[in-house]
């Protein structure tokens, strides 16, 4: 597909062709890593997923929530979907986005590297906030009785910015800045830059990062704790996305996604089996033992707050293992299919919001289960994304932008 392969640095982590040098010592390398961009799509749906999930009852702030968090079976389990996501998925981006940062800016240079990332990313963060977020709030604002254009008004005139699911391109704008003022203040050369092949690290790296990355975590809910807003970013979960931003760096320096291995991974995956209960577990017992059935998880240093710290990092190395493998195991081959899916992927993430807002009002009214309701939501919407996402990637001047 011509427009695809107008696509390969993405934002969002699409793969790129392997250096000449790598190819000629694994000539059966294919001439793209199609699982990473396959990848891309499918954590785009878990996106998507995880905003329906809240929207019928999981913890969680979204635009429209029909049911309120409650001790009930499928709140619960929507509840620990969510959790599990927010684990890693976004960390999974921002280690993608890293992981074809340095090659961007090597290949552009500073003024079109750093153009492209603000028409890239600053151009839909503006959109989102200035036209999309606007109109999924009014939608919802219509629905439930208060009107539509009054609430457009009011936010208009209080100049309020939703920045919505976009504080991810102003996050990944941010990070792309810190590194271009890295490399410059190090005087690291941009021509002539080469990857210096290592091997993944040990267990016991791995194991030092996720403590890191718990403590780091519990460093800044002590002051910003998760669910708090500033700037219109989560500053709570932002241990983990720095250090997985870095670790992509650093991942496509040392051509870790190419050398990762089941014996890298396996001993996550044993961890995983004893840490994933532990949250589900904490919950439990925060409901039994707290006043009012509540415990705080978002910040200080109460056991809660602790379990949570620490269980993202140790669920999280564990899942961003196994999707690489598997995803580079069974997802490395050419597919119209998924190119189409792909190429789709970062309008989707955009557009989202107002998509599913409106479908999931449209069934308002419909008596079935929470977990019925998030299954038939989640597929009418993501179908309904990408269908609407495919003349939007076929406009000019925006298909170069999503």
């Amino acid at each position: 597909m011509p427009e695809l392969a107008a696509k390969t640095d993405t934002v969002y982590g699409a793969s790129q062709a392997p250096s000449a040098t790598l190819s000629s010592a694994t000539p059966s390398a294919p001439a793209r890593d199609f699982y990473i961009d396959r990848l891309r799509a499918v954590m785009t749906a878990l996106v998507v997923l995880h905003h329906t999930a809240i929207t019928y009852g999981a913890s969680g702030g979204w635009f429209w929530n029909e049911l309120k968090p409650s001790g009930t079976l499928s709140s619960l389990l929507l509840t620990m979907f969510v959790a599990t996501n927010q684990a890693y998925f976004m960390g999974f981006f921002f280690l993608l986005a890293g992981y074809f940062t340095p090659s961007s800016l090597e290949r552009k240079g500073y003024g079109q590297f750093l153009l492209d990332r603000f028409l890239r990313l600053g151009l839909p963060l503006l959109a989102f906030g200035l036209l999309l977020g606007p109109l999924t709030t009014g939608i919802v604002n219509a629905a439930t009785g208060d009107g539509f254009w009054p609430c457009i008004q009011y936010l208009w005139n209080h100049r309020e910015f939703i920045n919505g699911p976009l504080w991810f391109a102003q996050a990944l704008l941010i990070f792309s800045l810190a590194y271009c003022a890295w490399r410059a203040i190090f005087g690291m050369p941009l021509a002539g830059a080469r990857r210096s092949p290592k091997p993944v690290p040990g267990y016991g790296w791995w194991l030092l990062s996720a403590v890191g990355t718990a403590v780091g975590a519990l460093a800044i809910r002590e002051f910003v704790p998760v669910g708090k807003n500033v700037f219109g970013l989560q500053l709570g979960y932002f241990a983990g996305y720095i250090f997985l931003f870095a670790v992509g760096i650093a991942a496509r320096r040392h051509d870790w996604l190419r050398q990762l291995s089941w014996r890298n991974v396996r001993p996550w995956l044993r961890t995983l089996i004893i840490a994933f209960p532990a949250m589900p577990i904490g919950i439990a017992v925060a409901r039994a033992f707290h006043s009012g059935g509540k415990a705080d998880f978002s910040g200080g240093l109460s056991w809660p707050a602790i379990l949570y710290a620490f269980w993202e990092p140790f669920v999280a190395w564990a899942l961003i293992g196994a999707w690489l493998l598997l995803f580079r195991k069974y997802m490395n081959q050419p597919s119209p299919l998924w190119d189409w899916l792909n190429r789709r992927a970062y309008a989707v993430y955009i557009i989202h919001p107002p998509i599913l807002v409106s479908i999931s009002l449209a069934l308002w009214h419909w008596t079935a289960p929470a977990l019925i309701k998030f299954g038939v939501t989640g597929v009418l919407t993501c179908t309904a994304c990408w269908l609407l996402s495919d003349p939007l990637v076929r406009i000019p001047g925006v298909r170069s932008i999503v």
